[in-house]
């Protein structure tokens, strides 16, 4: 049996939206350029098929992105020390220092809209992170690789 939660799922998705969009800025980067750089910054050098698979998109759609930020100077292609037939995907220091100014910025905006609310807002607020994380790794969870092909 299927449980109603108290929260409908539309407002839960508008609001994901509206929040991604209020606290990111573009830099003329997509949002599956901007998580790539993220995922490259927190995971270490990684393979382009981990990263398709990661991000929800095709490997050649994978492969365009991932040509474009090299050419932007904002990941290096290496190779793999076990396996010298692998490529694997990092960030330069340039890619770095945009994703470490593109964190610095959302953290501040959030910081400065957080001050504008109230206490027991704010308490709201930090007393759902924990359920909202369990939410997202459920959401990771379920991706299959079928919806990757896409």
């Amino acid at each position: 049996m299927r449980v109603q939660p108290s929260l409908p799922v539309a407002d839960l998705e508008a609001l994901v939206l509206r929040l991604s969009a209020l606290t990111t800025r573009r830099d003329g980067l997509s949002r599956t350029a901007a998580a790539t750089l993220t995922r490259l910054a927190d995971s270490g050098p990684t393979r382009l098929t981990e990263l398709a698979t990661a991000e929800g998109v095709t490997q050649p759609s994978m492969s365009a992105l991932v040509a474009r930020l090299v050419d932007q100077g904002l990941v290096h292609r290496g190779s793999d020390p076990r396996d010298a037939r692998v490529v694997l995907l990092s960030l330069t220091p340039g890619g770095e220092t945009l994703v470490a100014q593109r964190r610095t910025d959302r953290t501040e905006r959030l910081d400065r809209a957080l001050t504008g609310l109230s206490p027991d807002d704010v308490a709201r607020i930090a007393d759902a992170v924990p359920a909202l994380t369990r939410l997202a790794d459920a959401l990771r969870r379920s991706s299959t690789p079928a919806e990757v092909t896409r």
